[in-house]
């Protein structure tokens, strides 16, 4: 009997050591793949990989909505929040084009300054011209000054920007896209520095205020 329960006894903490062994080791590649548990998706990685590292961004010629044309580069000096829309969007476009609005009157100081500038980007450029971009501002009030609506001219320019941004888009067979959603700010050098959730207005405006030293 003595002999049966040492065996038992032996059996159990062999699979307890085994377990723990398999949880350690599960452990350690869950770790690895997400980057110390700080990147448990793929939104959640891109904006731990713009914190560790931010990327510079491609030089791509937009044509805004009033049909000038310009690049990233040309905005140097400044801070820039970005968002990426496409006019017919009856969803997360909505809400990205009202957090701007409030966003440009919230930060009047220092756009009249010329110290920022917010700046939507149209993935669906064949479907966005300067007509619908205009359009699009004026639905939520957007002043030409503060806020621009602009479009790559390239389809190997709007890939560019999409890649070096992290935004995914995929065509919903409705004539629409599925895309994630956010507002990027860009620092006066042209690097990508943070990602911020919709909505999230006072962490951004407390953001760009402190970063301008207001």
């Amino acid at each position: 009997m003595t002999t049966r329960i040492a065996t038992v006894r032996t059996a159990v903490l062999r699979t307890s050591l085994a377990s723990a062994a398999l949880l350690l080791a599960g452990g350690v590649a869950l770790a690895a793949a997400t980057d110390r548990f700080q990147a448990f998706t793929t939104e959640t990685a891109r904006r731990v990989a713009v914190h560790r590292r931010p990327p510079d961004l491609p030089a791509v010629t937009l044509e805004n909505q009033s049909g000038a044309r310009f690049t990233l580069a040309d905005l140097r000096g400044k801070w820039l929040l970005v968002d990426f829309i496409y006019t017919r969007c009856p969803t997360f476009c909505t809400v990205l084009g009202g957090d701007f609005a409030q966003l440009e009157r919230q930060l009047a100081g220092p756009i009249a300054q010329e110290r920022m500038q917010l700046l939507s980007i149209s993935f669906d450029p064949t479907q966005d011209p300067p007509a619908q971009l205009t359009a699009y501002l004026k639905r939520f009030g957007g002043q030409d000054r503060g806020w621009q609506a602009a479009r790559p001219l390239t389809a190997g320019g709007l890939q560019s920007l999409t890649a070096a941004f992290g935004v995914t888009i995929i065509p919903d067979r409705l004539g629409g896209y599925t895309h994630n959603a956010a507002i990027h700010l860009v620092d006066p050098e042209g690097r990508l520095v943070d990602i911020f959730d919709l909505g999230d207005l006072d962490r951004i405006r407390g953001t760009i205020l402190r970063k301008l030293g207001q």
